[in-house]
């Protein structure tokens, strides 16, 4: 069987699957699932374009690495075809770990586990299912390789990951200001004693990319329609777990297993990876449909309004707006809402937006003269200094009419 397959991607042309191992590692169904996974989790509530997936995502970022480590090779760096492989697999694997409707769930099925760490375990176990071949893309993912620049191009303030999705979320929603110069920032990366740099005169091409992932934090990622979708679907899972502890909840038997109090916080063992293997957005659709009809109001409720995106409202302030908090409180008790139901019809929180983060993996710009430095000390570049200050921002979302019925 021929495995050197050709892939048409809608943002790079043809995208070559360049080995063996590599093509039987697609063809795995813990992978082949990230077909299933929602790339931008509750996105297309906003943008309905917004449908494409972890699958085309994961290809699109190992299409990149191969670009840029072929760069790299061009400018005299040695790369084996050992590691070469190993770092395609690496960026291809990198959101393996991704539960249904990626982001959207992440610390509602496992609190306290990030996805990139289920990456680790599932990446773990393929390894061992494909006899150790795995082993130096999971030293290039967790930053144990002796070259570190395999893991600052995996994950990094400036890695092959966000090249990609950048400019995939923004063509399929729409949103031309998340478009960056991928091919020419890869092409002006270079390496500084096995690190990452980006040549001098790429500098502006840096800046542009930071600026565009700002944009779209606040104009995508945090849109605050968005934002009420999430929240919706957490109080719809919190209220399941809450009707399961009570013993009135048991179906889907194969998504409750997720929501039981006691493995909440909980290390993942082998039947929660396998189980966690086969969870996709589809799963979540089919308890919604099902929960619409259950007897407790408030599941039944959400999971209609959510269904029918008849969403709560949300605003964005930057201080707690106490007075409406109170205001919407009492008009939800006004309208026969209990106290113990109240949690789940009227929310607060912050969100924040950081583009460019000082103190954490800086980008690092090599200078005519071979000189190293951080970025943001680029004199001429005050947007990068202003762009490292955290913004904070305060919501206050809740459900408008209540229909029980």
């Amino acid at each position: 069987m021929n495995k050197r397959k050709i892939i048409n991607d809608p943002l790079y042309g043809f995208i070559s699957i360049t080995s063996d191992l590599i093509f039987d590692i697609i063809e795995t169904p813990v992978f082949q699932r990230l077909r299933r996974i929602n790339q931008m989790g509750l996105a297309d509530f906003v943008y309905p374009g917004a449908l494409h997936t972890r699958f085309h995502h994961a290809l699109g970022a190992m299409h990149l690495m191969g670009r840029t480590l072929d760069n790299l090779r061009d400018k005299g760096h040695s790369i084996s075809a050992e590691e070469y492989e190993a770092a395609l697999l690496a960026i291809l694997l990198h959101d393996i770990g991704h539960g249904p409707f990626s982001h959207s769930l992440e610390q509602i099925l496992l609190p306290g586990t990030s996805h990139e760490e289920l990456s680790v375990l599932l990446m773990q176990q393929l390894n061992e299912q494909f006899d150790g071949a795995l082993d130096m893309t999971l030293q290039m993912f967790t930053g144990q390789y002796q070259r570190p620049f395999f893991h600052q191009l995996i994950a990094s303030q400036l890695d092959v990951d966000r090249l990609d999705y950048l400019n995939r979320d923004s063509f399929f929603t729409g949103v031309s200001e998340g478009t960056i110069g991928a091919e020419r920032i890869i092409k002006l990366l270079d390496l500084a004693d096995d690190h990452l740099v980006v040549e001098e005169k790429g500098v502006y091409s840096v800046e542009h990319f930071l600026n565009a992932r700002r944009l779209m934090y606040w104009q995508v990622y945090l849109h605050k329609t968005g934002l009420a979708a999430d929240i919706m679907l957490a109080a719809i899972m919190q209220r399941a777990r809450k009707l399961l502890a009570a013993g009135s909840l048991t179906e889907p038997e194969h998504l409750l297993y997720f929501l039981v109090a006691e493995r909440s916080g909980s290390s993942p063992d082998n039947e929660w990876l396998a189980r966690f293997s086969q969870l996709d957005d589809h799963d979540i659709w089919a308890a919604l449909k099902q929960w619409q009809h259950h007897e407790d109001r408030i599941l039944a409720y959400l999971c209609r309004s959510f269904l029918h995106r008849r969403l709560f409202k949300i605003s964005l302030t930057n201080q707690p707006d106490e007075q409406a908090y109170n205001h919407h409180k009492q008009r939800l008790l006004t309208e026969g809402v209990s106290n113990e139901e109240l949690p789940y019809l009227l929310h607060t929180g912050e969100i924040s937006n950081a583009a460019y983060i000082h103190t954490s993996k800086t980008i690092k710009m090599l200078r005519k003269n071979g000189e190293v430095v951080n970025i943001d000390e680029a004199t001429d570049l005050p947007n990068i200094k202003a762009m490292s200050r955290i913004v904070r921002k305060h919501y206050l979302c809740w459900a408008k009419h209540i229909d029980f019925t």
